[in-house]
């Protein structure tokens, strides 16, 4: 076989872990040179807003692969422009996209000779769009899974190539799913490369029923109404934990928290919010909802550490019959 020159666009951590494996699988180093890395532009991030390179830009550095980093390929400014261009010169065979955070025009997704490839957190065409992780907990779903899907013009409209599913864990939380999709997505993109379906065959068309948009989190999503069904506390904590944190205000203070576990969908365990058991050794803090009630395994106040509930309970001095409100959040 020869060998694929092949870009990688991506940003986040998950697109990173995934790449990463890539680079290292010996199967791998004979069939395909990384000619190419794209990534969002450095940005400040932390407290000390310091400007630093996204998890896929370090690794390109650390590897000494090109990379570019554009701020928006469909302009049509010089710098846009100019990236084009750049990415025109490599004469790629493959572009493969995971979470990059741009949608690619289609000047580009023309220039290599196969296409451009997205590995996609979600089993299409539930869950497109920008947080498929987070709304596939949300919405307490049982399972959900990744896509390798051949790229055209449309948000994750494409024909998908292969697909793997994982069962959605009670306990999951957002950290833990990613983890278990990096590795599923880890292996299809690996068959993909090594077996090369693109030459010899054809992706298979999305269905046109049960499409969902899974919208990037905004920062008021971010408030607990523990009035809702305890389902639905349930969903939102666990999609946000393990950051940035789910948020209700006790005793005049905003507390972030997680760890979640569903108690019970049903019944009336008392006043929405209302703390009904104090946390123990071995157990979280219950919380009353609209209906049902959950348990909260960790808790954290604005500057202070995470820390589980029984600990936390004990030095912030929470009292069985206090209640939790949505004011306020933690940034």
């Amino acid at each position: 076989m020869t060998r694929l020159r092949v870009g990688f666009a991506g940003t986040p951590d998950f697109a990173a872990t995934i790449f990463l494996k890539q680079l290292a699988n010996p199967q791998l180093q004979d069939l395909v040179d990384w000619a190419l890395v794209l990534s969002q532009p450095n940005r400040r991030v932390g407290r000390g807003r310091t400007l630093e390179p996204s998890p896929v830009s370090r690794v390109a550095l650390e590897q000494g692969i090109d990379l570019l980093t554009p701020e928006n390929l469909r302009g049509f400014d010089p710098a846009s422009q100019s990236a084009v261009e750049a990415i025109k010169t490599k004469n790629l065979d493959l572009l493969v996209v995971i979470a990059f955070g741009q949608l690619l025009p289609a000047q580009v997704l023309a220039l290599p000779r196969y296409g451009c490839v997205n590995l996609h957190a979600s089993l299409l065409p539930r869950w497109r769009g920008a947080a498929p992780i987070q709304r596939a907990l949300q919405a307490n779903d049982p399972q959900t899974g990744v896509c390798l899907m051949q790229m055209d013009d449309g948000l994750d409209t494409g024909p998908v190539w292969s697909r793997a599913s994982t069962p959605i864990d009670p306990l999951d939380n957002a950290q833990t799913l990613h983890d278990r999709l990096a590795d599923l997505a880890t292996g299809l993109l690996q068959s993909f490369l090594t077996n090369r379906p693109f030459e010899t065959s054809h992706p298979e068309p999305q269905l046109e029923e049960g499409v969902l948009y899974a919208k990037k989190i905004k920062p008021e999503e971010r408030h607990c109404s523990f009035v809702d069904a305890a389902d639905r506390v349930y969903g939102l904590i666990r999609c946000l934990d393990p950051s940035p944190g789910a948020s209700a205000q006790i005793q005049g203070q905003a507390l972030k928290f997680g760890g979640v576990r569903l108690v019970e969908r049903h019944g009336q365990w008392g006043q929405p919010g209302e703390i009904v058991a104090l946390a123990e050794a071995h157990k979280g803090l219950v919380v009353a909802c609209g209906s049902g009630a959950v348990e909260l395994g960790w808790l954290q106040r604005a500057g202070g550490k995470r820390l589980k509930a029984h600990d936390f309970q004990k030095g912030f001095g929470l009292r069985s019959g206090e209640c939790f409100g949505p004011e306020g959040s933690i940034a």
